[in-house]
Formats: structure tokens, sequence, C-alpha cells
């Protein structure tokens, strides 16, 4: 942790491909410069079309680096927590036993819990990847990642996490982790995606949140009482390991029911159009012959 309270500089500030260090590194962010809107002028609409292009390239270099990567778990929490603590060693255990039962692990790639379950992923010899941001301060990718994608765009790297990811393993952080885990809920509330496990790990931790949760949101109808299952959580590694298999062995054999019913319905489809005959164009091409 540096003197003002920051997490610990990296070594370089990313900026999409290009590394930055010293003086180089730019007082303002590509979000903050994408978000703000100039007083008087019309630069941006000459700027903003531009940025599209740019922004377009994010989910392209994304979409290709990730592709192939296979079953994989997103694992969140604060970029400040210490190495050897214990919060710092349960997601290190999170980590590795997520590759023991066949996923990758997908973190944020800074330093504190990312760094944590970048590392178990590695030491377990599974794939450990890293998806960075760029941020008005030297973070870095921390020493721990093999495949590292860096943005310049929040919304282009939440994207990726969504996509790729079977689930959320959530431990303590602070106002990016809580992002990342309203995110998902929200997602996941909306069905704009399939019911994937989001599991927060430190009862002690979450318990004043999800009794706002249960409390205020729910009394005032702000959400439905069902919508508290969402949410599963967990006291150690293996507890929140074991939630993520074992939805996600629901899931894969939801797919597989559909897949096979799908399939049984287009035979019934194609014998039933047999079974009736001709149809009019092959009557019309009888007719002519």
């Amino acid at each position: 942790m540096s003197d003002d309270g920051q997490p610990a500089p990296g070594r370089g500030y990313r900026k999409g491909p290009v590394l930055l260090r010293g003086e180089q590194i730019p007082t303002t962010t590509s979000d903050q410069r994408l978000l703000n809107r100039p007083v008087g002028g019309a630069s941006w609409l000459h700027d903003d079309p531009w940025r599209v292009m740019r922004i377009q390239s994010e989910f392209v270099e994304g979409f290709g680096a990730l592709a192939e990567v296979g079953p994989a778990v997103s694992v969140f929490g604060s970029a400040r927590t210490p190495a050897g603590s214990p919060v710092y060693e349960i997601a290190t255990d999170v980590a590795r036993l997520l590759v023991e039962a066949g996923y990758a692990v997908i973190t944020g790639g800074g330093p504190g819990i990312m760094e944590a379950a970048n590392r178990g992923a590695k030491d377990a010899g599974g794939v450990s990847i890293g998806l960075g941001i760029e941020l008005p301060f030297e973070q870095g990718m921390n020493d721990w990642v093999d495949l590292g994608v860096n943005f310049r765009y929040f919304f282009a790297r939440k994207t990726m996490f969504v996509k790729y990811s079977e689930g959320f393993i959530v431990l303590p952080g602070g106002f990016g982790t809580l992002d990342e885990l309203f995110e998902a809920l929200t997602l996941v509330q909306t069905h704009k995606v399939v019911e994937f496990p989001i599991v927060l790990v430190g009862r002690d931790h979450w318990q004043g949140l999800l009794d706002w949760i249960a409390g205020p949101l729910v009394e005032q109808g702000l959400i439905s009482p069902a919508d508290l299952e969402l949410i599963q959580v967990v006291d150690t590694a293996q507890d929140a390991v074991r939630v993520v298999v074992e939805r996600g062995v629901e899931l894969r054999a939801a797919e597989e029911a559909a897949t096979v019913e799908a399939a049984e319905a287009q035979q019934a489809a194609d014998a039933s159009g047999s079974a009736a005959g001709p149809t009019s164009r092959e009557q019309e091409h009888a007719e002519q012959r």
C-alpha cells in the first residue's frame, strides 16, 4: 500500500497495448475523456466517433484472446489486501481448487486478492488470466498472470468477465468489488445471462450488506424475496468452489437436455412433414414435368 492509501504501484501504466512510466503517465484516463463533455465547442462531434473504433478494437482483442479459454470462474476482491493475510490465503486456495475442478481463473490482474487468485491458479498448473484496466496510478499486471488483456474502458472489461465466466466468487473488497458484484446480480436477476452462481466468501464481512438487502430492499418491495437466493454465502474456499462446481454440473445437464429436446423436436417436425405428402413447391414441379 502506498503512503496515500492507493494500491501499491506496479511496474508500468498500461494504456491499451502501450506501456508508460514516470512523466509519460497521463493525468486523465480514457474513461474520463470519454465521459467528459467539454463546456462549449463541439470537438466531441469529431473525437467520439473515433473512440468508437478504439472501443470496438478492445472487444475484438478481448474476444480473440479469451475465446478458447474453456470453463472459467472470475474471482473478485480488494486490490489492497496484503500478501500473507488470511483473506489472501483463502483467495489462493479458491483458485487452486478451481483449477483442480477444471476451471481457468479470471481476475482483474492487479495486486491483493487478484494477485492471490492468479498465484493460486498458476501454482496449481491452471490457466491464470488477468483483465487489466487503465487507472490514474501505476498498478500493472501481477506476476502470476499467464494470459493478460489490458483495457482502456471499464465496460469492455466487464463484458469479458461475464461472457467468459461460469460463476463469480467474491471476497472482501471495496467499491470496485461491489460494482462487479451488483453488475453480476443485476444481469442474473433480469435474465440477461444464465443464472450462474454468485458466491460471497466471508460471512462476517458481508453480513451487514446482506441484512440491508434482506431488510429494507425486501420490506419496501424493491426486490423480490426470491432474489435473495441469487447469492450464496460461505466461509471457506472449499465451500465456495463446491457451490460453483455443483451449479456448473446443473447448467451443463440442462444444456444437454435442451439440445436433445431440440433435436427430437426437429426430427418430429421432419417426420410430420414427410407424412403429410409433398409440399406445394414439389407439387408444382411435378405438374410442370
